[in-house]
C-alpha cells in the first residue's frame, strides 16, 4: 500500500524573474552522426536560482557555480534509510508518493540547484519486455536472456511509457510543481545504451563483462549481430524515454554510461559511442532547447572521443584532474564534475578546498556545473554534503 506523505518543501522560495545571461561559445559537441536532516543549506535563495543549473548545462556563463550531486538522494541520509530499510527498491521507485519524498529530502536539507527524480537506469527496460529486480545486497538482477539475434527480434518495439510506466508521469509532474515552488530545476536521467545492454546481457553487475565482450567479438566476425542490434533498439527506446521525461516536466537530462570503465577506447568508439549518439540525437531533435549531459563513468581515459557526442555538456569522473579535462575538451565544451566522492569523508576544510580547486580549474565561478566524479557514497557524513553545497554557492573566486 502506497504511503501518503507530505511533499511541501521546507525552504523559502522566490518567484523566478527574468535574467539576461552572459553567454560563452557553446559548440554543443556536434555529433559525427547525421545531423529531514540536521544539516541545512546556508546559501540565500536568489531569483536566478530557478534555472541556473539549466543555463549552465546549456553552456552559459552563470552568476555562480551551480551544484547537484549524483546519488544525492541516497542511503547516506538517515531519512532516506527509513524507507530503504523497509521497502524494496522497485516499491520505492515506482510508488509516486515515496519516490517524490525520496527525491526531495536532500534538497530540503542542502538546497542543491536541482532535484533529480529517484529512479533507476533500468526502470524503462520492462517496456521492451525485459524484466528485472533490485535485490538488497546484490543489486540489479535481470532475468530476460539476450544472447542471439532472435532474442533481440522478440523484444517489444512498442514503447508506450504512459501505459507501461504510469508512475513516471505522476512522479515528474509532482516534482515539477515542487521544483517551481522551491525555485530550482528538475533533472531527469537515463542509462546509455551500452550500459543497459551490458547489464541485461550479464544479468547482473559484472567484474569483467565477459559475455558482452564475447558478443562484440562475435559481431566483428559476422557470426552474431545480437549486440549491435540490441544497442540500436536500446538507443531508440532510451531516446524516446528521455523525451517522455521532458514532456512530463524534466528540464535537464543526464545520460549515464555507468559501465564505460569496461570499454577500451576502440570498443567505446565502435559500440557505445554510436548508440549513445543516436539516443542523444533523438532527444535533441524532439527537444532542442533542453540540455543533455553525458557522463561516462571510467571514461576519462578517452575523454577526447567524447567531444562530439551531440550533447550539451560532458560530465567527467574523478579519475582525471579537472584542469586536464578542461584542456582536453577545450574551453568551449561545457563541463561538469568532478570531486572525488571520498573527499566527503574528510574535514570541512578539505572539502571546501576541493570545491575551490575544481571551480578554479574549470575556469572559475560560473564556468561549469559542480558535481562529484561519481555518486555520493553510502556512509558519507550528512554534514559533509552540506559543506560542499554551501562552499560551492559561496565561492566567487580567488580574488573575491
Amino acid at each position: 500500500m502506497a504511503m501518503k506523505l507530505p511533499l511541501s518543501l521546507l525552504i523559502l522560495a522566490t518567484a523566478a524573474q527574468g535574467y539576461t545571461p552572459t553567454t560563452r561559445t557553446n559548440t554543443r559537441l556536434f555529433s559525427a552522426v547525421e545531423t529531514t536532516s540536521d544539516a541545512t543549506a546556508d546559501a540565500t535563495v536568489a531569483p536566478g536560482d530557478r534555472d541556473i543549473l539549466v543555463r549552465a548545462a546549456r553552456g552559459e556563463k552563470v552568476e555562480r557555480t551551480p551544484v547537484w550531486l549524483m546519488r544525492q538522494a541516497g542511503r547516506y541520509m538517515a531519512d532516506f534509510r527509513k524507507y530503504s530499510d523497509v521497502y524494496p527498491f522497485r516499491h520505492r521507485s515506482e510508488t509516486p508518493e515515496i519516490a517524490c519524498e525520496l527525491s526531495l529530502q536532500c534538497h530540503r536539507a542542502y538546497g542543491m540547484d536541482g532535484i533529480i527524480m529517484f529512479s533507476d537506469i533500468l526502470t524503462p527496460l520492462p517496456v521492451m519486455g525485459i524484466e528485472f529486480d533490485v535485490v538488497k545486497g546484490t543489486g540489479p538482477v535481470i532475468s530476460t536472456s539476450i544472447r542471439t539475434e532472435e532474442d533481440v527480434a522478440n523484444l517489444s518495439k512498442d514503447y508506450n511509457f504512459e501505459e507501461k510506466l504510469p508512475f513516471i508521469k505522476e512522479i515528474l509532474n509532482k516534482l515539477s510543481e515542487e521544483a517551481e515552488q522551491a525555485n530550482t530545476s528538475l533533472i531527469g536521467f537515463v542509462g546509455a545504451p551500452f550500459t543497459l545492454a551490458a547489464y541485461t546481457i550479464e544479468g547482473k553487475s559484472s567484474k569483467h563483462c565477459l559475455t558482452t565482450k564475447k558478443l562484440m567479438m562475435a559481431a566483428e566476425t559476422g557470426d552474431n549481430e545480437c549486440i549491435t542490434q540490441f544497442l540500436d533498439d536500446l538507443a531508440q527506446m532510451i531516446g524516446e524515454y528521455a523525451a517522455y521525461q521532458i514532456e512530463c516536466g524534466a528540464q535537464v537530462i543526464q545520460v549515464f554510461e555507468s559501465w564505460a570503465h569496461q570499454l577500451s577506447p576502440e570498443k567505446f568508439q565502435k559500440y557505445a559511442k554510436p548508440a549513445a549518439q543516436k539516443a542523444i540525437k533523438i532527444i535533441k531533435e524532439k527537444h532542442p532547447d533542453v540540455p543533455v549531459i553525458y557522463f561516462a563513468n571510467g571514461g576519462s581515459s578517452y575523454l577526447e572521443l567524447q567531444r562530439d557526442m551531440g550533447c550539451d555538456m560532458i560530465a567527467v569522473d574523478w579519475a582525471i584532474d579537472m584542469a586536464q579535462a578542461r584542456a582536453i575538451l577545450g574551453p568551449d565544451v561545457p563541463i561538469s564534475g568532478n570531486i572525488d566522492p571520498t573527499i566527503l569523508f574528510g574535514t570541512k576544510e578539505q572539502i571546501e578546498q576541493a570545491v575551490r580547486d575544481v571551480i578554479d580549474k574549470a575556469g572559475g565561478p560560473g564556468m561549469h556545473l559542480m558535481n562529484l566524479g561519481h555518486g555520493v557514497m553510502q556512509g558519507t557524513p550528512e554534514e559533509s554534503v552540506g559543506w560542499l553545497v554551501d562552499e560551492c554557492k559561496r565561492y566567487m573566486g580567488k580574488d573575491a
